[in-house]
């Protein structure tokens, strides 16, 4: 079988990676999680999982309804470590949505018109209207880490992007738009087996870029922009919420909860909805776990 960018994850697995990363992956069954660092040795249970998922999906819809109903403006934005599973948390809050309402935004790389306009600009024109719902598939946040890595932008245009973001997102506020920032974060040695396993998976390897395969060797780089961008945009008017993704299915349960709390929806059922888990999602702090 012939392998993305001629089989480079698995030289890197073999050739490159820290030895602890490779015993971490060796060592591990499938159903381990690939982290020392994670507050649970092994992935939740489907059944469970599925029961509560179940629930909120009632709830996602229910609110729906109430944003439509009553002219709510709602932005959900994704971000995350590459292979974090952003694609499938994203999939599991929308897959009962009305997609009339529910919009998914993923925006390719900038054209030279919209590289040479205010870099905020392209994103504006797909904030919701009155009743709508929309989720960015990744955002504006890409100059504070991918472009930041990868030399797509210079030090001095993030640094004025670090100064416009709090502004751009109180400006948001005052109109109205209510927006969650969801950060998915995951191990070394998780991102790595879960790249690996793309790149053997013939209906998966649309997933990989470049990017990605240049990127597993600039995770130090990755986690400094990472932690810089999370700490200076931790905003009170748009906080960071941080999800520990290595085991995907508590990942994408505590995205869904940590939005559906926020928010006063009519006929919102608590117990349906439970608690998120605090070790699982929390604030920025949790990403320095």
């Amino acid at each position: 079988m012939d392998l993305p960018f001629d089989g480079a994850i698995s030289r890197y697995f073999n050739d490159d990676a820290p030895q602890d990363i490779r015993d971490l992956i060796t060592g591990a069954k499938k159903s381990d999680i690939a982290n020392p660092s994670f507050p649970y040795d092994s992935r939740w249970d489907r059944s469970d999982y599925n029961k509560t998922i179940d629930q909120l999906q009632i709830e996602l819809v229910r609110m729906q309804a109430w944003v439509r109903d009553t002219g709510q403006r709602i932005v959900v934005v994704f971000e995350g470590r590459d292979a974090a599973g952003k694609g499938g948390a994203i999939s599991r809050f929308r897959e009962n949505l009305n997609p009339r309402g529910a919009k998914l935004v993923a925006l390719p790389k900038p054209t030279e018109t919209e590289a040479a306009q205010w870099y905020f600009q392209r994103y504006i024109a797909h904030l919701p209207a009155k009743g709508e719902i929309t989720i960015f598939d990744r955002s504006w946040y890409n100059r504070g880490v991918v472009e930041h890595v990868f030399g797509f932008c210079t030090p001095q245009q993030r640094e004025n992007w670090f100064s416009q973001v709090p502004e751009f997102e109180d400006m948001l506020a005052k109109e109205g738009i209510t927006l969650f920032k969801i950060w998915l974060n995951v191990g070394r040695a998780t991102q790595l087996r879960r790249f690996m396993d793309r790149e053997q998976d013939p209906l998966k390897q649309w997933k990989l870029s470049r990017i990605d395969v240049d990127g597993l060797a600039l995770w130090d780089e990755y986690s400094a922009a990472i932690r810089e961008t999370l700490d200076r945009t931790h905003l009170p008017q748009a906080p960071w919420t941080v999800v520990r993704a290595d085991d995907k299915l508590r990942a994408r349960v505590n995205v869904i909860r940590s939005v559906l709390q926020a928010l006063d929806y009519t006929r919102k059922d608590k117990d349906a909805l439970g608690e998120t888990d605090p070790l699982i999602a929390g604030g920025p702090d949790l990403w320095h776990v």
